[in-house]
């Protein structure tokens, strides 16, 4: 009997083709990109709330319609803010790489998706209605569309797909690890094409009250545009925002374009007493995933909420990473833009730091104007023009979570 003994399937490099961003500083790659590359932050007063619950600073899409990019389908009644989002961002995506919805059909593919946290704005209703009117105001509908597996799910049924769906909630971390999965399952060959992405519609009076009593929402709206500030020395916490973005990924085969190699990916976790301690093996798994010693990387997208303690811990973390060289890296964080949009982030900036390696810029640092001896980064508020082969991308989450990825440009 013929066996063949010792073959192993090689691993096959992934790269994206599609990007689809669905965020407050624009719409689109081209929108997106350009709004990313102004130092300018998007962070206005939140008053859909309503006044009583106290004064809210937020990132937002103002106007948003799912209409404008899909097909009104069944699928879609009802379906969760950061669901929409989610959709409008797979076929912006779709349309960015060229695939048509007739090879995506046939092909053996997955969709990975990560999100935070389920879908308040639906809890809250239901809530309010069973208060309101006893038992018989209970919603059924929001235990099919609340819950986060709902946002992979329903880009499944919209597109008419018959792909293998998963939802990653690992906090802040969701969106970039919903896309190193998605790396992953192409290159070890179980799928050949992946929709992958986060997604975050957190802006309902539960998460944002319980988000400000705990210090990670500002505690006024007052000069909104100003408060998110990272690492600058007169920062006080992050912005909570809102927003998606969803990839193609394919392996480096496909006769389509590729922006970035998805080239390393990891994650890990802090020890109980070092917040961001876990960005550490995180980084380090990342480099040796992609076969690359730290003195390879040419930027680095920086998690930099604008947190004071965070964004500091995030700092010691890269400076045990990457030593004295730190200093000639630039670092950015697009949150002094765009705020954070929780699980959403990473995949936003995944986004910013694949376009701006096609485009050779790194976005700027919004708001940041005052440096912090404890943040000594490589930082500035204006874009600037740099080719950057490999850059990395780092989230950090609640419960201690953190996860690093390694574009390498195409």
């Amino acid at each position: 009997m013929d066996r063949k003994v010792g073959v192993a399937m090689r691993r096959r490099r992934v790269k994206i083709t599609g990007i689809g961003p669905v965020t407050p500083a624009g719409v689109g790659c081209e929108s997106f990109w350009q709004g990313i590359t102004q130092p300018v932050s998007r962070v206005r007063p939140f008053t859909a709330l309503g006044a009583e619950h106290g004064p809210i600073a937020a990132a937002f899409l103002e106007r948003f319609n799912v209409a404008e990019y899909v097909k009104p389908t069944p699928a879609l009644r009802g379906a969760a803010r950061h669901t929409l989002f989610a959709v409008a961002g797979t076929a912006l995506a779709l349309t960015d790489a060229g695939l048509a919805l007739d090879e995506l059909r046939t092909a053996n593919s997955a969709i990975v998706t990560g999100t935070s946290v389920m879908d308040f704005g639906g809890i809250c209703r239901t809530a309010d209605s069973v208060h309101k009117f006893g038992a018989k105001g209970a919603d059924g509908r929001v235990v099919f569309t609340t819950n986060v597996a709902a946002v992979a799910g329903t880009i499944n049924r919209v597109f008419g797909l018959a792909a293998r769906t998963m939802a990653l909630q690992s906090s802040c971390c969701s969106g970039l690890d919903a896309i190193g999965h998605a790396a992953g399952l192409i290159a070890r060959g179980e799928v050949d094409i992946a929709l992958c992405g986060g997604a975050e519609a957190p802006l309902h009076r539960m998460p944002m009250l319980e988000l400000r009593a705990a210090g990670l929402a500002p505690q006024s709206d007052e000069g909104a545009a100003r408060i998110g500030r990272p690492f600058d020395l007169w920062r006080t916490t992050g912005v909570v925002s809102e927003g998606a973005c969803l990839f193609v990924l394919e392996p480096e085969e496909s006769p389509r374009a590729g922006y970035s190699f998805v080239a390393g990916y990891a994650h890990a976790s802090d020890a109980a007493t070092e917040l961001c301690g876990g960005m550490v093996p995180a980084m380090r798994r990342a480099l040796a995933d992609a076969r690359l010693r730290p003195a390879a990387i040419d930027a680095i997208s920086a998690w930099g909420p604008g947190h004071r303690e965070i964004d500091a811990a995030e700092t010691r973390a890269l400076q045990q990473v990457f030593n004295g060289a730190l200093q000639d890296i630039p670092v950015v964080s697009i949150k002094g833009a765009i705020g954070t949009p929780l699980g959403a982030s990473g995949a936003i900036q995944v986004a910013a730091a694949a376009l701006g390696q096609r485009a050779a810029v790194v976005p700027p640092t919004a708001n940041w104007e005052y440096p912090d001896p404890a943040c000594e980064l490589n930082l500035s508020a204006r874009a600037r023009a740099l080719p950057q082969a490999r850059v990395l991308v780092n989230a950090h989450g609640l419960a201690g979570v953190n996860t690093a990825v390694i574009l390498e440009r195409c």
